[in-house]
């Protein structure tokens, strides 16, 4: 592999341009390029496309999406796993998807959903990634924790982009030959940042290819922007990207940190490097953090 080092200009939109249109007419334009060729992206599944149209209706159909819900046991079952959590549970043992669905809210019942979705469509192979879903799936709870504590800060979205965020990196290492190598001298390097060292080998790296399948899934525009992001955390803060997007780009940050405590790892080189940036955005303190760890740590140990 080329030692090369390799500068990643950060994302700029176009002047005038409604940020989340213009960062996804990019991906589309990128869709298109050589190194995109050789990546297979998981096909849009079938069912999550069931579900967004249910979604989507002026008044959503809540029979089809319990409908779609029960079609497949194990999303059933993931579904009343989801609500019977602590993050949710209200004391009552949940054993219906109607019930789930009452606890969870129709945004969040159709974000455990499509999780599960995408659990089934990308299947992890590489013994590097053999903790990936884990760990999103921590991730994925971190945020929407988190969402509960930041006014404003819709669940479902939270939810799943800490689901999606790394989504690239599963799958890269599908497609791409050397990738799992890539991985490990990431990792490893100090003198570049992870998406670095996944240009100088790939020519692309696991923000642009997440974003891309989380377009291709549909997904809701500040999801697919914030994927795109979330290692570009210089521009926290600018004028030009949606404030919502900063939120979510911040709290990810801060989800990732709480889980590195909770697993007993040290911060990672954007905690080091973003955190005074991030927790200012998001106006919290050490305190805040001290407090959420300890809360936090009781939901995480039970997933």
């Amino acid at each position: 592999m080329t030692t090369e080092a390799v500068e990643r200009p950060a994302y700029v939109p176009p002047k005038d341009t409604p940020f989340t249109t213009s960062i996804i007419e990019v991906l589309d334009q990128l869709r298109k390029s050589g190194p995109m060729q050789n990546i297979v992206f998981p096909p849009y599944p079938e069912l999550l496309r069931k579900l967004q149209e249910a979604l989507a209706q002026e008044e959503p159909d809540l029979n089809e999406v319990s409908r779609i819900a029960s079609s497949d046991v194990a999303m059933s079952m993931a579904l009343l796993k989801a609500a019977n959590s602590p993050l949710y549970a209200l004391g009552q043992p949940v054993q219906t998807i109607g019930q789930a669905m009452n606890i969870l809210g129709l945004d969040n019942t159709a974000a455990v959903m499509t999780g599960f979705l995408a659990q089934r469509a990308v299947k992890i192979s590489s013994s590097q990634l053999a903790r990936f879903w884990e760990r999103a799936t921590k991730r994925a709870v971190a945020m929407a924790f988190m969402s509960r504590k930041l006014p404003g800060m819709s669940t479902d979205i939270a939810y799943t982009f800490g689901l999606f965020c790394h989504m690239g990196i599963a799958v890269m290492a599908q497609s791409l030959k050397g990738y799992t190598s890539t991985l490990v001298e990431a990792l490893a390097r100090i003198d570049r940042s992870f998406v670095e060292t996944e240009n100088v080998n790939h020519k692309t790296d696991h923000a642009v290819v997440g974003a891309l399948v989380a377009r291709t899934w549909r997904m809701h525009p500040m999801v697919v922007a914030g994927i795109r992001l979330h290692h570009d955390l210089s521009s926290l803060g600018d004028s030009t990207i949606d404030s919502d997007v900063h939120t979510l780009l911040a709290a990810g940050l801060v989800a990732e940190q709480l889980m590195r405590v909770h697993e007993g790892l040290q911060p990672d080189v954007d905690w080091k490097t973003f955190s005074e940036k991030a927790m200012a955005w998001l106006q919290i303190t050490d305190d805040d953090m001290a407090a959420w760890q300890e809360e936090l740590s009781d939901l995480l140990a039970d997933l």
